[in-house]
């Protein structure tokens, strides 16, 4: 090997960096800041990456700090509502906990990620954050829309009933996930009353459920990695091949985005 080789030799890929925000919960008095276990494990084990866990009860004074050590941004479930208010309509599920906190971190998160080219991977609650924050809207009651099925899972079920493949997902022809995945029509679990209504600037759908409401989404026009989906992937993903490649592909981009980082800073050097 040359010196010139020696001297032009790059640094080993560290593994990605990606942030993940907590919700509130309260729990006898307590005010909590929680991340359930399913969306952590499979980021770690699939996708390769390195969670850091964000707390977004105190504001986004720090959301660029947080950024600056970030190679992807990955927004979970979660059992609270976005706050209609914040997409323009009334609240018609006031019976449903929110979590405002959550909304005013992750709104801006949003942008800031896109606009640093981070990879965005959004989960069911998350999904809906990417849409609202892109400018477009939501059904609150999926189920009292016609046309369209009651997607909500029966809160008396046990997790494992909850969380059974219920209903068919239609993937677009030559989409992405398309080509992903390798096959035209997937079965996933459906535990959501909300679902996307007018979808956010630079949002394409790319997968529908059976009574064509949006399970899936990217922006290729504004990212070069922003994917989301209604359902929960999540659950059990060692078990699921089609959750596995979605994490892995979600890990690649990270691991591109680790690539480009350092590409940049061993310029700069």
């Amino acid at each position: 090997m040359s010196n010139s080789n020696i001297g032009n030799k790059q640094p080993s890929l560290r593994k990605p960096i990606v942030l993940m925000t907590m919700g509130s919960q309260e729990r006898k008095g307590h005010d909590y800041q929680v991340m359930t276990h399913k969306y952590i494990t499979p980021l770690v084990e699939f996708a390769g990456c390195v969670p850091v866990l964000v707390p977004t009860c105190c504001g986004v004074e720090d959301l660029e700090t947080y950024l600056d050590m970030a190679d992807g941004v990955y927004l979970t479930g979660a059992g609270s509502n976005i706050d209609p208010a914040l997409y323009g309509q009334e609240n018609q599920t006031p019976g449903k906990g929110q979590d405002q906190n959550r909304d005013l971190f992750d709104i801006p998160l949003v942008k800031a990620a896109i606009k640093r080219g981070l990879p965005i991977f959004g989960i069911c609650r998350g999904m809906q954050e990417i849409n609202v924050a892109l400018g477009g809207d939501i059904y609150q009651k999926v189920y009292a829309e016609p046309g369209f099925n009651d997607h909500r899972e029966n809160p008396e079920d046990p997790v494992e009933v909850q969380y059974a493949q219920v209903h068919g997902v239609k993937i677009n022809p030559g989409s992405w996930l398309r080509d992903t995945l390798g096959t035209d029509e997937i079965r996933v679990n459906s535990l959501h009353g909300q679902g996307l209504r007018k979808l956010g600037a630079g949002i394409e759908p790319i997968a529908h459920a059976e009574d064509g409401l949006v399970e899936a989404i990217h922006a290729p026009s504004i990212s070069p990695f922003l994917f989301a989906v209604q359902w929960h992937p999540e659950w059990q993903a060692a078990k699921n091949p089609d959750s596995i490649k979605m994490f892995q592909a979600f890990g690649d981009a990270c691991r591109a985005q680790v690539r480009k980082s350092q590409i940049k800073h061993h310029q700069a050097a």
